[in-house]
């Protein structure tokens, strides 16, 4: 068992831990962990993001959060930061650490509830996840800001899913494609493919994302 599937039976153990604590009934689970192991997305994800869900104190919830999973992992870190709730977990159980973060804006979010899932683990919890449009737009904003490689990857993803892109204005097209095309060959042969199934390496590294691109440029 490699080290992304050892970090992936770490994931769903705390996902278990949060549901079993109640710290779930708050929170939207989100991102590229929510959609490894809601919606299969074949790359490895590292993170757990969550956002919020219903309204609470987030010193509080952050308080609880750490009596909670302190419990059975070492903390490593654990604040309130300006945009965001953030907890690191270490155990000797596995090799990486886990962080979790939750960010701490609200906005009115399109969810469903999900079971999340893994190969590796016999363990699946129910919870309140991104619809997969949320998840698109939040992805197209996130390459928009950071322009990360995994971004684009996983928006490719969901079209794939069948989920049509939103109406783009021309400048954001173009903005995004531009970030399409600044991915080098190492980019997709060490950033992405080293979180990739196998499967899945040489398609990209062949390939590149010329079927979002060519999504992106119908709307043009």
């Amino acid at each position: 068992m490699n080290l992304f599937e050892q970090h992936e039976i770490f994931e769903m153990e705390v996902l278990e831990r949060m549901k079993s604590s109640r710290l779930l009934e708050k929170l939207i689970f989100g991102g590229g962990t929510m959609l490894r192991l809601c919606h299969e997305l074949p790359r490895y994800s590292a993170d757990l993001d969550f956002w919020k869900w219903k309204p609470f104190d987030d010193e509080q919830f952050l308080h609880r959060l750490r009596q909670s999973l302190g419990r059975s992992y070492e903390i490593t870190d654990a604040e309130l930061k300006r945009f965001t709730i953030l907890l690191e977990l270490r155990s000797a159980r596995y090799p990486r650490r886990l962080k979790i973060e939750i960010r701490r804006e609200m906005q009115d979010w399109d969810v469903e509830d999900q079971i999340a899932f893994s190969p590796y683990s016999p363990r699946q919890v129910l919870l309140k996840a991104h619809t997969l449009k949320q998840t698109l737009q939040n992805k197209i904003a996130a390459l928009l800001e950071r322009g990360e490689i995994r971004d684009a990857f996983d928006i490719e993803f969901i079209l794939r899913r069948g989920v049509a892109l939103p109406p783009l204005e021309p400048e954001v097209v173009d903005k995004l494609l531009a970030r399409l095309r600044g991915f080098s060959p190492q980019d997709f042969r060490v950033t992405l493919g080293s979180v990739l199934q196998p499967e899945w390496r040489e398609y990209y590294q062949t390939n590149g994302f010329q079927f979002l691109m060519e999504k992106l440029n119908a709307q043009r």
